[in-house]
């Protein structure tokens, strides 16, 4: 069991590299996720080694985000999120393997992306062709000396823990995002590390509550507000044995997003 967790952030590179690290490193964290282009460059890259370096942040992976349209709810994302549609597929296999090159480069142990709506049926064209694709992104990390993390949401933590093992790469893990099983109305979070717990590397600290509508994920929310058992969940993960970075992600901007960041900040410190 791991001693004592680290708290992180989620972050965007913006609107420079060196802002952004000086901001976590202004809330007293040491530690991030990278929101980052799937499509972005080597240069841009190791911006952003220099400027975690200069302010001693540990970027604990690249959140590879691929091209092309994305609509996050019930109806059309099953259509344009992540690797399952086979219009893109191909298109951002070879964007999370550029993404992937990119984080070997500067160091960084990871890539993390969402998969999207896996069919839960095995048999499924659709799962086949996915299963393919990881695969193809996941020899690639193996070259590269590094991981691929799968973010949780859009597919059912079995779904999930079944393309781990089909796979068999041995170098995937899952980047846990609790809020998100709840909000696409996949699964209790807490329960849900029955089912994939060891696999756990990454951890998005997020807040969120059940969908009430047929159409639309539920909403996110300040930690603290939603459904997210935090004092149950952080002790279940490092009994899981996780060691990794529990990273904060408040998908709002502006000076309330500082405000929840600080507040989820002392309601994680004493968990960990």
């Amino acid at each position: 069991m791991a001693d004592k967790l680290e708290i992180g952030v989620m972050l965007s590179p913006r609107p420079t590299a060196d802002e952004a690290m000086e901001k976590v490193a202004d809330l007293g964290l040491t530690a991030c996720q990278v929101h980052w282009s799937a499509a972005g460059s080597l240069e841009a890259a190791q911006e952003l080694r220099a400027a975690a370096d200069k302010h001693g942040i540990n970027i604990a992976t690249l959140w590879a985000m691929p091209t092309g349209r994305t609509v996050w709810d019930f109806v059309q994302g099953p259509t344009t999120i992540g690797l399952v549609p086979p219009a893109t597929r191909s298109q951002r296999t070879a964007e999370l393997i550029q993404a992937a090159q990119v984080a070997g480069a500067i160091g960084v142990p990871s890539i993390t992306t969402h998969l999207g709506f896996i069919p839960e049926y095995p048999g499924d064209e659709d799962y086949y062709g996915t299963v393919h694709a990881i695969g193809s992104i996941a020899q690639v990390c193996l070259t590269e000396g590094i991981e691929f993390w799968f973010e949780t949401g859009q597919e059912t933590p079995v779904t999930l823990l079944r393309t781990i093992e089909d796979v068999g790469t041995g170098n995937l893990g899952v980047n846990l995002d609790p809020a998100n099983l709840l909000m696409y109305g996949k699964a209790n979070p807490v329960d849900a590390l029955d089912v994939f717990g060891e696999h756990v590397r990454g951890v998005h600290a997020k807040d969120g509550e059940y969908p009430t509508d047929g159409t639309k994920l539920g909403k996110e929310k300040p930690m603290g507000e939603g459904r997210v058992n935090f004092p149950v969940l952080v002790p279940k993960l490092k009994a899981k044995g996780f060691t990794g970075v529990l990273a904060i992600e408040r998908e709002i901007s502006g000076p309330q997003q500082i405000e929840d960041i600080k507040r989820a900040i002392a309601i994680l410190e004493p968990l960990c």
